[in-house]
C-alpha cells in the first residue's frame, strides 16, 4: 500500500467571458502539489505541476493568496496532460489519497467531468479519504479545523509557504505520519482534548496552547 497527499490551488473561472463554463465549472486547478509515502509511512518521492487555466488569466485575489502568477503558468500544461501525469505519477499500486477537506477530490471529479469526460472518476472516490475529517473524528471535533492551526495544536510548525500546494501536500503528511502512531498522537493532542472538555474558564489555557484555537472554542 502506498499513500499520496495531494493539495490544489486554484483559480476562478471567468464570469465575463465564459459564461456558460462557469455554470457548470467553477474554478481550474492551477498547481498540483502531492507527497507519496510508502508502506512505512515513509517520504518516496514528490509531485508538483503548474497548470494553464484555460477560462481566465490568474486573478490577483489568487497571486497575493499563493504567489502565483500569470508569467508563473505561461507556457504550462492545460489541465489534461498535467492531470494523467499526476495518476500516472500515483501508478498501479495499491493507493489511499488524501487531502485535508473535500474541496480538492470535489474539484478534480468537477474539472475531470469537464474536460477528461472519458476518464472513470470513480478511481479517484474509491482512493480518496479526507485527512481534516478524520483527525476531527479522533479528537471529537464538530467543527472542521484549518490545517494551519491543526499543525499548531500540534506543535508542528508550518514548513515552507501556506497556499503553495507541495508545501501544503508536505505538511499535510506529517499530521498523517503523527496519527499512525496511536500513543504518540494522543499524548500530542492531550491538551487539546482537555481542551476540548466543557470547564467554567476555558480561555486561559487555550491562548497559552495555541491563540488560534480560542477562536475555535468560542464556536463549539
Amino acid at each position: 500500500m502506498k499513500y499520496v497527499v495531494v493539495d490544489l490551488e486554484m483559480n476562478p473561472v471567468s464570469r465575463k467571458d465564459f459564461r456558460e463554463v462557469k455554470q457548470k465549472l467553477n474554478d481550474e486547478v492551477i498547481e498540483i502539489g502531492a507527497v507519496k509515502l510508502d508502506a512505512s509511512f515513509r517520504r518516496e518521492s514528490t509531485f508538483r505541476r503548474y497548470v494553464k487555466p484555460q477560462y481566465n488569466t490568474i486573478c490577483r485575489h489568487i497571486t497575493r493568496l499563493t504567489g502565483i502568477t500569470q508569467e508563473t503558468v505561461d507556457g504550462q500544461e492545460p489541465f489534461e496532460p498535467c492531470f494523467r501525469a499526476f495518476v500516472d505519477w500515483i501508478g498501479e499500486e495499491e493507493t489511499k489519497i488524501y487531502s485535508w477537506s473535500t474541496s480538492d477530490i470535489s474539484q478534480l471529479k468537477h474539472e475531470c467531468a469537464y474536460k477528461l469526460p472519458s476518464f472513470d472518476r470513480s478511481w479517484l472516490t474509491s482512493r480518496w479519504v479526507d485527512l481534516q475529517q478524520k483527525f476531527d473524528d479522533r479528537l471529537g471535533l464538530y467543527n472542521n479545523l484549518a490545517l494551519q492551526y491543526a499543525l499548531g495544536a500540534m506543535n508542528l510548525e508550518f514548513k515552507g509557504t501556506q497556499h503553495t500546494a507541495l508545501d501544503d501536500a508536505i505538511n499535510t503528511s506529517e499530521i498523517l505520519v503523527l496519527m499512525q502512531d496511536d500513543e504518540k498522537f494522543r499524548k500530542t493532542m492531550q491538551p487539546v482534548i482537555d481542551i476540548l472538555k466543557p470547564k467554567e474558564d476555558l480561555s486561559s489555557s487555550i491562548g497559552d496552547l495555541c491563540p488560534e484555537l480560542l477562536e475555535l472554542q468560542k464556536k463549539l
